[in-house]
């Protein structure tokens, strides 16, 4: 139930401002209300439901503080990753990434986002994997999921995609070629240009979604 909710949260199914109806969200799903609330109360301590006693439970607002936080966070766990998956110079995991890179260039020839955003997560995902850092993953998912929300308003724009595709190939070729200081670079570099996108849309569409 958690992670369902979650999920349709991240990718504005449930868009900023959406009432969260216990009764409803149970009925759909053929149960009581006690999982539905215990799904509620986790999103809740992740900032991404607001639960007013009395009025209900709604979808919280995108909040720039957040999504900053996010990218900080992003920022300092994914470049060292980054360093440390080059230096491993493992022929599985440079597979997996370059499987990755490809089907994300189908997804974007399909002009299929929802994949797309799919398989930037994994990329990401995977390098964490190797590394063994399955709490750092954990941590990190539920940190970056206001910036989550945030890329499902800028990705699409323009020709952000295909650089964001780009970005990857690049981090992805610095990991093949076992250098660690260039992946590091690789990925700061993509970093920076999210943070630049980001701060450009929440600086010139803000959006009563979004304070």
């Amino acid at each position: 139930m958690y992670l369902i909710l979650r999920q349709r949260i991240r990718d504005l199914e449930l868009p900023p401002g959406s009432p969260l109806r216990k009764e409803d969200i149970a009925a759909e799903f053929g149960v009581s209300r006690a999982p539905v609330s215990e799904a509620i109360a986790r999103l809740a301590e992740e900032g991404l439901v607001d639960v007013f006693p009395q009025h209900g439970s709604f979808v919280a607002d995108i909040r720039a503080a957040d999504v900053r936080e996010g990218l900080f966070i992003r920022t300092g766990l994914e470049v060292e990753a980054c360093r440390r998956a080059a230096a491993l110079r493992s022929q599985d995991l440079c597979k997996a990434l370059a499987d990755n890179v490809a089907a994300q260039e189908e997804a974007l020839n399909a002009d299929d986002l929802q994949r797309f955003y799919e398989l930037d997560e994994g990329l990401h995902e995977l390098i964490f994997s190797a590394l063994g850092h399955t709490r750092v993953t954990r941590f990190l998912d539920s940190a970056r999921a206001p910036l989550d929300r945030m890329r499902r308003i800028v990705l699409p724009k323009g020709e952000r995609p295909q650089a964001t595709l780009r970005e990857h190939r690049w981090v992805v070729e610095a990991i093949r070629a076992g250098d660690p200081e260039l992946a590091a670079a690789a990925m700061r570099a993509h970093l920076n240009t999210v943070s630049d996108t980001v701060e450009e849309q929440l600086r010139s569409a803000p959006a009563e979604s979004i304070r």
